[in-house]
């Protein structure tokens, strides 16, 4: 490794040492050789740490928090260390192809403008199936993983233009994170990769998917596929995201499209469909309650926080906000997509 790495590869952990070794192994085995890899231990209270001093010590550069700051904070801790000229973001509970690596940096590489590159994210349990390859956004601010649960046919393999990349296994050029600030560590975890994303996008980087750059993902590894803590997060911060970035009209017709997807939402929680039903059959009724209503009023809480966010992202746009509803309209998503799928 050079004294100063072309791709810092940052990891954040928390209580993951069960998925540790799978994902370092894989990096290890990167026909790219010009990178290193930071571990962001965000207060884990497993054996995480001492495993990876005794079997990656050498390859391995931790970083240890004294308490869990989350996706958006762990990252940013990351970052701050990183020598790399690029960053690429990787979930513990991954492993990557041996081309990942060098896949992205030819991606990113191609033109000056991009400053995002996501990965074809597979299901590393049934390898037929696509996780996320770059994220679509609904009219009220949530997002997901475009091509999610269908089977590869190869229907995603061509490069092409997205609107951001998923956070799960993405390269980032460091510049364009360091111009947007870094990630919003009011978001803590969901939702942030949307938040740089979008906030890289309005100062005029565009994103690319790479469909050479595989990645093998136990979804929802760390925080539950269907938990209590993942529903607050998310819709809480689609909430944030939309203030932050959405034009104005289109925060005004919103609640519309919020009201369309719950009503949705309540019919996958009735009848077993989607993430809602998922989650309904293993939480009772009141607790999904108190978990929307708990999102919506810490939402609320942050709303003065967002509001001044959002000037400074105008503030410093190089895109109109007519080009950005643009983008928005291109990589829209539909209501029963958002609100039927797992």
């Amino acid at each position: 490794m050079s004294e100063k790495p072309l791709v810092s590869v940052i990891i954040v952990n928390w209580n993951g040492r069960q998925y540790l070794d799978d994902c370092l192994s894989s990096l290890r085995n990167q026909s790219l050789g010009d990178f290193e890899v930071i571990l962001v231990d965000n207060g884990s209270t497993d054996d995480s740490v001492a495993f990876v001093e005794q079997h990656y010590q050498d390859f391995v550069q931790i970083v240890r928090l004294s308490e869990n700051r989350g996706f958006s904070g762990g990252n940013n801790a990351g970052i701050a260390t990183a020598r790399g000229v690029y960053i690429a973001l990787l979930n513990n509970d991954t492993v990557v192809d041996q081309e990942w690596l060098s896949s992205l940096v030819h991606c990113i590489h191609s033109d000056e403008s991009i400053g995002m590159v996501g990965s074809k994210i597979l299901n590393y349990y049934r390898r037929e199936e696509i996780d996320n390859t770059g994220h679509l956004i609904y009219p009220d601010g949530l997002n997901r993983g475009r091509g999610r649960l269908e089977i590869d046919h190869n229907q995603y393999d061509m490069k092409t233009d997205i609107l951001f990349p998923s956070g799960c296994a993405a390269l980032y050029k460091k510049q364009m994170i360091e111009e947007t600030g870094g990630f919003d560590e009011s978001f803590f975890a969901y939702g942030d990769d949307a938040d740089i994303g979008l906030h890289g996008r309005y100062l005029g980087y565009n994103a690319i998917y790479c469909p050479k750059a595989v990645v093998f993902h136990k979804y929802s590894g760390t925080a539950g596929m269907y938990s209590a803590l993942k529903a607050f997060h998310v819709e809480r911060n689609r909430i944030w995201i939309l203030v932050k970035y959405f034009p104005v009209e289109a925060i005004i017709v919103s609640p519309f499209f919020t009201l369309a997807r719950l009503l949705l939402q309540l019919y996958g929680a009735l009848t077993g469909k989607g993430a809602a039903g998922k989650f309904a059959k293993n939480e009772p009724s009141t607790l999904i309650m108190k978990t929307f209503i708990k999102a919506y009023a810490s939402a609320i809480k942050g709303m003065p926080d967002m509001l001044e966010k959002r000037k400074t992202v105008h503030q410093n746009r190089r895109i109109s906000p007519r080009a950005f509803k643009t983008l928005l309209k291109m990589h829209r998503m539909s209501c029963r997509e958002i609100a039927l799928k797992e």
